[in-house]
């Protein structure tokens, strides 16, 4: 089975960065796409990036530029990069796992963080 905590999430002013960190447990990380997705409130969970197993990420057209993911296989941790942030970014932030092949599509992710809230004030 496999934990995912996430941490790093609050509030920041428009224009501003969050980092967030999830920390895998369970198995072997370096199986495993990792992903991130955001969730506001009576919206889909929506898709932000991806990272693979050989560390080549992709992200969604919104966040390309702003968002960066990384990966540090030996602390078993996942990293979401947000700069340049705007309102609109305010959301629940969630990190997923995923074995075999990468996917965009949130239903596809096995495993899921717990979430962390992150505001963007104007």
């Amino acid at each position: 089975q496999v934990q995912l905590v996430e941490s790093g999430g609050g509030l920041v002013q428009a224009g501003g960065s969050l980092r967030l960190s999830c920390a895998f447990s369970g198995r072997t990380f370096g199986l495993y796409s990792m992903g991130w997705f955001r969730q506001v409130p009576g919206k889909e969970r929506e898709f932000v990036g991806y990272i693979t197993r050989l560390d080549d990420a992709y992200y969604a057209e919104s966040v390309k530029g702003r968002f960066t993911i990384s990966r540090d296989n030996t602390k078993k941790t996942v990293y979401l990069q947000m700069n340049s942030l705007k309102p609109e970014n305010t959301a629940d932030y969630y990190c997923a796992a995923k074995s075999q092949y990468d996917s965009i599509r949130y239903p596809e992710y096995e495993y899921w963080g717990q979430g962390t809230q992150d505001t963007v004030s104007s």
